[in-house]
């Protein structure tokens, strides 16, 4: 079992996932530039586009406890889990208030809505994007955009 689990974790990539492809092919075809992992933010957003402020996380439900069907706390080590689980909430929300603290437009784009809605779920994304972009000295909660919300999908 242990041997099993092993090479299930060694092949859980931490860049380069199926979700984060799809969201930098739309973003390319839709004329915007971006950097990828940026070392120099907090929580290393999965892409930056620097001219707008705007840092991009593609959060995979299960690492970042998101709540939706495709999340599950693994039935062994459930504690383990469990703490760990938090404690990846807890620095994704410390990440926020950082770099929004310092001026940037934070999305989370959800694993969950892009398995769901496949391409048809990028127009939505573009949307929040433009709509990011286009806010202008506002409150912290303005310029932070979770897509889909915790509460609609």
């Amino acid at each position: 079992m242990d041997e099993v689990r092993s090479r299930n974790m060694r092949a859980i990539r931490g860049k380069d996932t199926k979700p984060e492809l799809i969201v930098r092919k739309m973003l390319h075809r839709s004329g915007f530039r971006y950097r990828l992992q940026a070392k120099g933010l907090p929580g290393k957003p999965d892409l930056v586009i620097k001219k707008y402020k705007l840092a991009i996380f593609v959060q995979g439900c299960f690492w970042h406890w998101h709540g939706c069907e495709f999340f599950r706390v693994p039935k062994t080590r459930t504690d383990w889990w469990v703490d760990k689980l938090s404690q990846n909430r807890k620095r994704d929300e410390r990440d926020l208030s950082v770099l929004l603290s310092m001026g940037w437009r934070v999305l989370w784009i959800w694993e969950c809505h892009l398995k769901k809605h496949k391409n048809a779920g990028t127009d939505g994304i573009l949307e929040t994007i433009s709509s990011l972009i286009e806010t202008k000295n506002v409150k912290n909660d303005a310029r932070f955009v979770e897509f889909p919300s915790r509460q609609s999908d």
